[in-house]
């Protein structure tokens, strides 16, 4: 045999090596990371996010149900853990609840007959899965399916798997359901057995949370019958252990006083930025582009640069909103907190598999600030939940009754838009002093990022992105008017005041920490990351375009616009581009007005601008009328492949939109009215029709 030398050796080595990190990837090595792990340690227990096998996983934690969720905003995280919590304390289930990203799926198919999986789903975009659910929705919708223990999608490999699912939509989207429905035949294709019938909350309807309950109470009575499961009073176990600190004040260095993660604590911030690390970004310019003194609408420049930060145009960014002062400091009154705000807490999991929602040790005040949703909507599960730990029986009474009866619960707290403080105070004006405060952390959600479309091209603009938002306010009326604000719009509103002079800040009544923890936010700085979207000009500029997009809908076709003009300027051929802009007046909220004359003179007869005003004289005109009027125009670019792209409203303009196009494509082809909606369908799946719109 011959001998080796020494060159042969080290190839052979390095392929050695090679192959061994090609096959430990993921078990030894590559693992994906919690980005809060090295934070929460203390807190969530040392085996956190130990092992990405999820029957390990309950196994050594003694579980017999789990609750996957896939979540974009954090509300199918909250029923999740709505669901196992009454799992467990109607019922005695073992339950869990698990990220989908968190584990993989290849092992499903060795699930043990005894035990039960729930999937609670939100479809995102137009049918799209969640952020989080990625992984899982193509790996268990995929046509080469392929579990642990061999077997074809045929061979029903899944049929030990129980299990229910859940999923939250929109109707005003074409793909209602999407995810749930998807998910829920393919596991029924691979065997899978599941109990009682998929439930579905529309939020467009404005039902999901009655949706909800209708749905749980068959289900679980379907469950246990399935089961075995005997029902029992449910009495209330905290999920998290809360201690307060004496031996640590909010101006000790190790204390969490609103940063989001351990490197933010130190002053050592660093990416990979994301959706769970922000860049504290400075903000390079605010100002007004509303002319009326009532309303705003602002439009910020964020500067990105420095740090990794990339978009593309047609992305959206993302703003980690504060809690507006005012609430904080209702929240902290009702439950007799006030006195107590910088109290020094530690928040730990009673169980290995319960995730401390912000890192500790913090403060009342700081959980209370930068991570809890306490302006967020109220459910009647909660409510009841809260019931026994009421200051008197007359209070005790009224939460039952809010609890128990849908109408008067809608009457009372639904219509007029109240948080959970909001409630107990009417409620009762005593303190609320009897309230673990482990109850609400577990059952309000945790603060979430807004998601705003960039209004900036990425070619024109590398390291600044552009927002543009109209300040929310809904004004309640009846004996007690209730004014309810928008929690992101009015804290960039207090960083534009602030900027442009104003020492205290105070939009609409509200103030804001807006200086950040331990001031790590002065100098107008805002928490920020990108989020990729699939909104997108064609990669050919001289593809032609549609746009429709009234109000702040114009945000993206800004910076479309914007990147064409800059095209066109470099001497490239820009194809026709088409927007729809609608507003109420011209002299009041027409946003960049002047910006579109400065790209009509780069862009010349490549650009034609339709305004739709709705207040401007006694007839109400809106950007669909004004599609229609163009039918001719649209149906010739559109017989020329051109993209059509929606942003706004879901529930009524883009909806409209969808209607006006199909009849447009009807008369102007010749086609009954179903061969249009059919048409449309098709751009859609094309993705020549695209849509970025919000309910």
């Amino acid at each position: 045999m011959a001998q080796l030398d020494t060159l042969d050796l080290i190839v052979l080595i390095a392929l050695l090596v090679g192959t061994a990190a090609y096959f430990t990837k993921g078990t030894y090595w590559g693992i994906p990371k919690d980005p809060y792990a090295a934070s929460f340690a203390n807190a969530n227990g040392a085996k956190a996010g130990k092992t990405r096998n999820i029957l390990e996983k309950m196994e050594e934690s003694g579980k017999n149900a789990v609750v996957f969720y896939g979540s974009q905003t954090g509300t199918a995280e909250d029923y999740a853990s709505r669901i196992a919590k009454e799992g467990s304390s109607r019922f005695g289930l073992k339950t869990m609840v698990a990220d989908l990203e968190d584990y993989d799926y290849e092992n499903l198919d060795a699930f043990p007959q005894d035990k039960l999986a729930v999937f609670v789903l939100a479809t995102y975009g137009e049918g799209e899965p969640t952020d989080n659910a990625v992984d899982f929705y193509e790996f268990i919708t995929g046509d080469d399916v392929s579990f642990s223990g061999g077997g074809a999608a045929e061979d029903r490999p899944l049929a030990n798997l129980k299990y229910i699912a859940f999923g939250l939509g929109n109707n005003t989207y074409e793909h209602y359901q999407a995810l749930v429905r998807r998910v829920d035949a393919a596991l029924t294709k691979l065997g899978a057995e599941r109990i009682s019938a998929a439930g579905e909350g529309d939020d467009g309807a404005g039902t999901m949370e009655e949706d909800f309950l209708a749905w749980k109470e068959p289900m679980w009575t379907e469950l246990a019958a399935k089961m075995d499961l005997e029902e029992r009073e449910a009495v209330y176990e905290p999920t998290f252990g809360v201690t307060e600190r004496e031996d640590l004040s909010a101006d000790t260095n190790d204390v969490y006083v609103g940063e989001p993660n351990k490197n933010h604590l130190e002053g050592k911030s660093k990416g990979p930025y994301n959706s769970h690390n922000p860049y504290i970004a400075p903000i390079a310019e605010s100002r007004e582009v509303f002319t009326v003194k009532d309303r705003n609408c602002l439009h910020m420049e964020i500067d990105v640069s420095g740090s990794n930060l990339t978009y593309q145009t047609g992305d959206h960014i993302a703003v980690w909103p504060t809690n507006a002062g005012k609430e904080v400091d209702r929240f902290l009154n009702i439950l007799g907190l006030a006195d107590r705000r910088h109290m020094v807490i530690s928040v730990k999991g009673l169980d290995s598999t319960a995730r401390v929602p912000f890192p500790t040790p913090t403060t009342y005040d700081a959980a209370i600030r930068y991570h809890m949703e306490i302006c967020g909507p109220v459910s009647r599960q909660f409510v009841s939940a809260l019931a026994a730990f009421a200051p008197d029986a007359a209070s005790k009474d009224e939460m039952a009754r809010l609890g128990e009866d849908k109408d008067y619960f809608k009457e009372k707290v639904s219509n007029q838009y109240l948080n959970i403080a909001q409630v107990l105070e009417r409620v009762s004006e005593a303190k609320w002093a009897n309230i673990p405060f482990s109850i609400m952390i577990e059952s309000i959600q945790k603060l979430q990022p807004r998601y705003y479309s960039i209004s900036s091209s990425s070619l024109v603009q590398k390291s600044k992105i552009s927002i543009t938002a109209v300040v929310e306010e809904i004004r309640v009326p009846g004996s007690k008017p209730n004014v309810v604000k928008g929690v992101t719009t009015n804290y960039l509103l207090a960083l534009k005041q602030k900027q442009h002079g104003d020492a205290d800040p105070d939009p609409h009544g509200l103030t804001y920490a807006i200086t950040g923890p331990r001031n790590k936010y002065d100098g107008c700085h805002v928490p920020v990351h990108v989020r990729h979207s699939n909104f997108k000009l064609p990669s050919d500029p001289s593809k032609p375009i549609i746009m429709v997009g009234p109000g702040s809908g114009v945000a993206p076709f800004r910076g479309f616009i914007q990147e064409r003009a800059a095209q066109a300027k470099a001497g490239e051929k820009v194809g026709k581009t088409i927007l729809f802009y609608g507003c109420r007046k011209p002299s009041e909220d027409f946003l960049y007005r002047d910006e579109w004359e400065t790209y009509k003179h780069a862009l010349g007869e490549s650009f034609e601008l339709f305004t739709a005003f709705s207040r401007e004289t006694d007839t109400k005109v809106y950007v669909q009328q004004r599609l229609a009027e163009q039918a001719a125009l649209v149906d010739e670019l559109l017989q020329k492949k051109a993209n059509f792209y929606v942003c706004g409203d879901a529930s009524n303009m883009a909806r409209e939109v969808s209607i006006v196009l199909g009849q447009i494509i009807a008369s102007r082809r010749g086609v009954s009215p179903e061969k249009g909606e059919e048409i449309v369908k098709s751009m859609r799946s094309s993705n020549q029709y695209q849509e970025d719109v919000w309910s």
